[in-house]
């Protein structure tokens, strides 16, 4: 599996999240798993996993036109940082 991570501060949580629940990895990008977490001491900070079976996959979800008038639609402050890892081993 690959694995998308994306952390991002939001102005307000729950619009962020009312534009999120359209436009989640699991229903616009093919993504076997997602999940949405929050800074302990920041809940404006927003971390979502997210688990493709395949590269392509999850590139072609990162790289999709919409995710940037989501972003803008759901209040994301700044760039969010963006990281792509290999699945290596599930215990």
């Amino acid at each position: 599996m690959y694995v998308l991570n994306i952390s991002h501060a939001v102005e307000d949580y729950d619009r962020w999240k009312a534009v999120y629940d359209t436009m989640q990895p699991t229903i616009v990008g093919g993504a076997r798993v997602a999940r949405v977490n929050r800074k302990l001491d920041d809940d404006k900070t927003v971390i979502v996993v997210a688990g493709f079976d395949t590269l392509d996959a999850l590139n072609g979800f990162v790289a999709d036109p919409r995710i940037d008038d989501a972003s803008k639609r759901a209040g994301i402050v700044g760039e969010p940082r963006i990281e792509i890892y290999q699945e290596v081993e599930v215990i």
